[in-house]
């Protein structure tokens, strides 16, 4: 009896050291988080994207993206210290040259038809978006999510067969959620909302458009900002096994 309690614990014990030892699926991914405005449309200071950075790297966190391996950064200028959009691409550059399995390459802010704000004076145009993801990112499996008004101008440029893309809007439309009152711009908080449950970006990107369909609809909001996303051929095969990481039930 004795002995086979010994080898019962055993079996325990080695099952669940290599549990532990057992790679996450996100093991390697480089993964960079940037709240690239801090104001309102008439140049009001506010908090929603900084609280949307602050909510995402919690909840991709939690999905089984490592701390060590993740670079975020708030691009406002009244605080210390100030980051500046050339400094924000130089540490997504450092943290995707050490973790180089993938990227997750997060940016929320303003935007127009022609670029999205990123920092005080520099604007990302879909032309100098590509340029710096093929830099950074290369032809690892790559997710880009943009959210912005008018964001969807960024999909043609960086869509390829490694890459996925989420936008918060169409190319010609608007989106929501960036007043004084906001906690957090709607397409972000649609994103931090369906984290917890999604069981990968494909199930994530689904439910956020859900979410933020429900919400401008309930809001009466025109014209609707229908987020867009493109999946390549490579990722539409790997995301499915990529799926997040959930603490045990």
């Amino acid at each position: 009896m004795l002995r086979f309690a010994v080898i019962v614990i055993l079996s325990w014990w080695v099952a669940g050291a290599a549990h532990a030892q057992t790679p996450g699926r996100f093991d390697g991914w480089a993964s960079a988080i940037v709240a690239a405005d801090w104001r309102t449309s008439d140049g009001q200071p506010i908090q929603a994207f900084d609280n949307a950075r602050r909510d995402l790297v919690s909840g991709f966190l939690a999905a089984g993206f490592s701390r060590a391996d993740m670079y975020d950064a708030t691009l406002r200028p009244d605080v210390t210290p100030v980051v500046t959009g050339d400094a924000a691409i130089r540490g997504i550059t450092e943290v995707a040259g050490r973790a180089q399995r993938g990227c997750l390459l997060y940016f929320t802010s303003h935007g127009s038809p022609q670029a999205m704000v990123f920092g005080q004076v520099q604007r990302l145009t879909p032309t100098r978006m590509a340029t710096m993801v093929n830099e950074i990112c290369g032809a690892r499996p790559t997710v880009i999510v943009v959210s912005a008004c008018y964001s969807g101008i960024f999909v043609d440029g960086l869509a390829a067969p490694n890459r996925m893309i989420m936008t918060a809007a169409r190319r010609d439309r608007p989106s929501f959620g960036c007043s004084e009152d906001a906690e957090h711009p709607y397409f972000d908080g649609c994103v931090i909302q369906s984290l917890p449950t999604a069981s990968d970006f494909i199930a994530l990107a689904n439910a956020a458009r859900t979410c933020v369909k429900t919400r401008e609809e309930a809001e009466g909001l025109t014209p609707a900002s229908e987020p867009q996303v493109s999946i390549g051929s490579d990722m539409q095969l790997l995301l499915p096994t990529l799926r997040f990481t959930r603490p045990p039930g």
